[in-house]
């Protein structure tokens, strides 16, 4: 394969059935930087084409305290007490600038993510 700029679907897909013969290649190598070249369009192409949203900031915590076997007890002290972390995990209360700091601090968790605003919970009726 050739390497050239993905314009098309085909091309995403040549060029991921190249990424998937030449994984594992060693760094430094011709099959190395051939790869390394490719996933770097390959994610320009899906940047482009298939953009994702950032994650919700509820959702990023949990999936965080997930991450590393915690449950929502560890945000206690973190983000304030007991009905403090209840409020925010059920989203009636929004995070503030000090809980978003602590969470980046504490957990790693991007400050950018943490700042986006937190979706609301639709109730469902009852059928």
């Amino acid at each position: 394969m050739e390497i050239k700029p993905i314009r098309s679907e085909a091309d995403h897909g040549e060029a991921l059935r190249e990424i998937e013969r030449l994984w594992g290649a060693k760094e430094g190598t011709p099959e190395g930087d051939r790869l390394d070249v490719l996933t770097t369009l390959v994610e320009a192409y899906e940047d482009k084409h298939f953009p994702m949203d950032a994650p919700d900031p509820i959702e990023a915590i949990r999936f965080r305290l997930e991450q590393q076997g915690l449950d929502h007890r560890a945000l206690v002290g973190v983000i304030g007490g007991r009905s403090r972390v209840y409020e925010v995990m059920h989203r009636k209360r929004s995070l503030s600038l000090e809980m978003i700091r602590r969470l980046n601090e504490r957990f790693g968790i991007p400050a950018e993510v943490l700042i986006r605003p937190i979706r609301s919970q639709r109730r469902r009726r009852a059928a």
